[in-house]
């Protein structure tokens, strides 16, 4: 066995450069097995992991100060894919078809979490624009008046010249999240792994014409009836103001 001497001295070297077994080993002259022992024996197995930056959850106060806006990608299909029936047989005719993918984009209420959703076969910037028309219509009908809109920094949102003037024209603040931080952008990309796990993957569609056919029906489920763990177990629509007939 290896001196307390050398031993420290082994450790030193990872903790001072980061290097695994074999390049320590060619630096204090010892066989690369008695170096890695030495490590795991003193808990320098693995490097530690880097501190995760804590959690700043934050929630304005009323529907419609802030909404937040992204577009998740899904692949298009003709049968059921690997991702619902665990089979990844795939014949070359079907590899030929291309099917390419299409887009769902989505607008969520910070306060309420009410969300509108829509499928798309791209992301330019006149289908972005028309998206969002659409979704301030939805929720003005649910009697929110939107203030703030977030997006991270895509082309698409940075560069559209119609959605600037859309959201100048209703009087829509447009705030953009710094650059790889999508956590900024949190509660919209909470959002699409829900839409992702229970819309895309709860169910298995024969293809992904019947999945769009479906779109609508979950986004209602999400909006009435689904209950949300971040406030207090309710569905959306229950924090909706001077909304009558909530289906809750």
């Amino acid at each position: 066995m290896l001196s307390a001497a050398e031993q420290e001295r082994i450790c030193a070297a990872r903790r001072r450069s980061g290097w695994g077994p074999r390049l320590i080993a060619s630096e204090v002259g010892h066989p690369h097995s008695t170096v890695w022992a030495t490590l795991r024996r003193h808990g320098l197995s693995r490097r530690p992991a880097s501190p995760r930056e804590a959690v700043r959850r934050y929630e304005w106060p009323c529907p419609g100060d802030l909404l937040h806006m992204d577009t998740k990608r899904f692949q298009r299909f003709i049968r059921p894919g690997h991702a619902v029936t665990g089979v990844r047989d795939t014949t070359g005719a079907e590899k030929r078809l291309r099917l390419g993918h299409e887009f769902v984009h989505s607008i969520i209420d910070d306060h309420s979490r009410l969300a509108y959703s829509e499928l798309h076969p791209d992301e330019r910037a006149a289908t972005v624009t028309a998206f969002v028309e659409r979704a301030l219509e939805f929720f003005a009908a649910h009697a929110i008046s939107p203030k703030r809109l977030m997006s991270d920094n895509a082309w698409t949102y940075t560069h559209n010249r119609s959605l600037r003037e859309l959201l100048t024209d209703h009087g829509i603040r447009h705030l953009l999240i710094e650059p790889h931080r999508p956590q900024t952008n949190g509660k919209v990309e909470r959002y699409q792994q829900t839409l992702k796990r229970e819309w895309g993957l709860g169910q298995t569609y024969r293809s992904s014409e019947h999945r769009a056919q479906a779109l609508s029906h979950w986004l209602r489920h999400y909006n009435e009836q689904r209950r949300h763990s971040a406030i207090g177990n309710r569905p959306p629509i229950s924090r909706v103001r001077n909304l009558p007939g909530q289906d809750i």
